[in-house]
């Protein structure tokens, strides 16, 4: 009995740093992470597996698998894993607050600057450059997405993965055509991915409970924190992947359905959630500050990191069989290659509204060139540079 309990004690994980020595971490990496959820994750192993070691390597490669299977920013996803299953619940919760907080306060500063001085014409030319940068961003990023995740722009890949092709060109179209989000098809195209590669035996039974989340979500009539709250909910339900691919998401609902911002004001949203350290996906923050202020912003933060807060620490005990589901790993890519689709068809549209000159077109062009094919030049760098050329601009017309 004695060898029995001394084995079982050896078999627990036993945490190699303290729970505040691993939320410091976090916190640090909030305020202070820069490039992105690729980069973000990256960061994460370079300092918590290779230089520090507190997390394995086949902890990591759990986590950063669970995150890419479940809806949700990716980088707040590995956090939260690695957290619980190291410190539990207590860990998995401040991991994520310590990683949200400081950029959901910098988006919170910079939408009460925004809302002070929007008006401003140093503020319009700064917005004016940055603007532009993130068009030339966000297009390069998506590029890179789906090169990594679906394949190369060439014959051979179009012959391999002609699925998942299809279902990428049909949601770009329709997202460019109808400007909208095309929920429906991302839906679709898991269902149908999961169907011809790997169908499951209790697939009527995941339909079901699928397509009932998403019945009459547009019909319910509450106040704007009632409304944001479900939105942005069903934002971090839906979105898998990273943090950019919940912008046509969002685009859909903020400027077209509801009519919260403009489109000017949604991509300065976007570009401020670029020029802020830690997830991307904060852009909610300054949205929901910019229509019903602080409660607003607290709401939108909120509701868009619940869900995946609550599938990750749901699903993190029973993630070795979940992983290895041929059926649920296909429903993703189905779901991610068209969600991918989207994102380009809506950076398309929002450049055709917001690129209005040359000075905007040659920023943005040239923005997308160089982050494609250079790793180097940092996303931060390129902002600065993008703001200063807006202030010049408008100097110089002046």
């Amino acid at each position: 009995m004695l060898n029995v309990l001394m084995m079982i004690k050896e078999e627990k994980p036993i945490p190699p740093a303290s729970l505040n020595q691993f939320v410091a971490y976090f916190f640090k990496l909030g305020y202070s992470g820069f490039g992105g959820p690729v980069a973000l994750v990256g960061y994460i192993y370079r300092d918590l597996v290779e230089t520090n070691k507190w997390i394995t390597e086949e902890e990591y490669k759990q986590g950063l698998a669970l995150a890419q299977l479940s809806p949700g920013p990716l980088a707040a996803q590995l956090g939260i894993y690695l957290g619980y299953i190291h410190y539990g619940i207590a860990g998995a919760t401040l991991t994520i607050l310590a990683f949200i907080l400081p950029s959901f306060f910098m988006v919170l500063g910079l939408g009460i600057a925004y809302k002070l001085y929007g008006g401003l014409p140093w503020m319009q030319a700064v917005f004016y450059g940055i603007g532009a940068a993130v068009i030339g961003i966000i297009f390069s990023s998506s590029i890179k997405l789906t090169v990594k995740t679906i394949g190369n722009f060439t014959i051979g890949s179009f012959r391999k993965q002609w699925l998942l092709w299809l279902f990428f060109a049909a949601s770009a179209v329709f997202t460019f055509v109808k400007q909208s989000d095309a929920i429906l098809i991302y839906l679709f195209a898991g269902f149908v991915t999961m169907f011809i590669k790997h169908p499951p035996s209790w697939s009527k039974t995941l339909i079901n409970c699928i397509l009932f989340g998403g019945i009459g979500f547009w019909e319910i009539k509450e106040g704007s924190l009632m409304k944001m709250a479900i939105f942005f909910s069903n934002a971090g339900t839906f979105i898998f992947g990273t943090g950019l691919a919940i912008v046509p998401f969002l685009h859909e609902g903020v400027v077209n359905e509801f009519k919260w911002l403009n489109e000017r004001q949604f991509l300065d949203a976007v570009a401020v959630a670029m020029i802020t350290p830690g997830p991307v996906i904060m852009t909610v923050g300054f949205i929901g500050y910019l229509v019903s202020g602080f409660p607003g912003a607290c709401v939108c933060a909120f509701a868009t990191f619940l869900p995946c807060y609550l599938i990750t620490i749901c699903s993190a005990p029973y993630f070795k069989k979940i992983a290895n589901n041929n059926s649920i790993r296909a429903f993703v890519e189905g779901i991610t290659a068209a969600i991918l689709g989207s994102l380009l068809g809506a950076v398309i549209l929002i450049a055709l509204k917001n690129i209005v000159d040359f000075p905007t077109g040659f920023i943005a062009f040239s923005v997308a060139i160089i982050l494609f094919y250079s790793k180097r030049v940092p996303e931060q760098l390129i902002i600065l540079v993008a703001a200063i050329l807006g202030i010049c601009v408008k100097y110089f017309e002046n």
